[in-house]
């Protein structure tokens, strides 16, 4: 999807519903790969929060799986699943500048939009948590809105050194993934695989309504017990 290419009225917010004309994508074996005719675009209408979450929550959680044995053993490269537990946030450094077989994928414009010097987050965020089959699994947040909340954070700093605003906004990724999510958020996964290997997933999106007040009770107690 070329977002940022698209003419005004046919943006919209996250979480809206759109129509418009698709088509399979032949490059791409995976059956939930589609091309989009991004003229086509009609924004219908926008999902809101009334009533914690519940519209959007009677979209999403019908699409769960069990586990990611479960997506893969029906062939699917993405799905919605709900971990037993998170056990840790992590953040990892990373390379400050694509790889140049990651600049190769760009200039295709199979994953990105074409034409755009898109900026190389130099840190990987991610989750270590168990599945409802008890497998541990440690994995990356492929996910826009993290990297943009990073970037914001950033850009927003008043800090004089860049070292200095990407500490700064590191701890405000932490602040909300860390302690907001886990402590607030009801958490489930997108995930997907990667066209090249069909076996590496990854979360590309979280889904987090509210706790409702009864969860967060028993939360804070676990954590008064600790």
């Amino acid at each position: 999807m070329r977002f940022r290419n698209l003419d005004f009225d046919k943006r919209y917010k996250r979480w809206s519903i759109i129509s418009a004309e698709v088509e399979r994508n032949e490059k791409d074996y995976r059956e939930e790969s589609y091309r989009i005719n991004d003229t086509s675009i009609d924004v219908v209408r926008h999902i809101g929060t009334k009533n914690n979450w519940e519209e959007r929550k009677s979209f999403v959680l019908p699409l769960q799986f069990r586990s990611i044995a479960e997506i893969q053993a029906q062939g699917k490269s993405l799905g919605i699943i709900k971990p037993r537990s998170i056990e840790k946030y992590f953040c990892r450094e990373t390379e400050r500048e694509w790889s140049p077989k990651q600049r190769a994928i760009q200039d295709q414009g199979d994953l990105f939009e074409p034409s755009l010097n898109l900026e190389k987050i130099p840190y990987q965020f991610g989750y270590q948590f168990t599945e409802v089959d008890n497998k541990k699994r440690s994995y990356s947040i492929s996910d826009w809105e993290i990297c943009e909340l990073y970037r914001k954070c950033r850009d927003k700093s008043n800090a004089s050194s860049l070292e200095g605003r990407e500490l700064e906004s590191l701890s405000k990724v932490r602040e909300k993934l860390e302690n907001e999510f886990l402590s607030k958020k009801d958490i489930y996964f997108i995930v997907g695989n990667l066209k090249q290997h069909c076996k590496v997933f990854m979360i590309i999106g979280i889904f987090y309504p509210p706790k409702n007040s009864r969860e967060t009770d028993v939360q804070t107690l676990s954590l008064l017990d600790l």
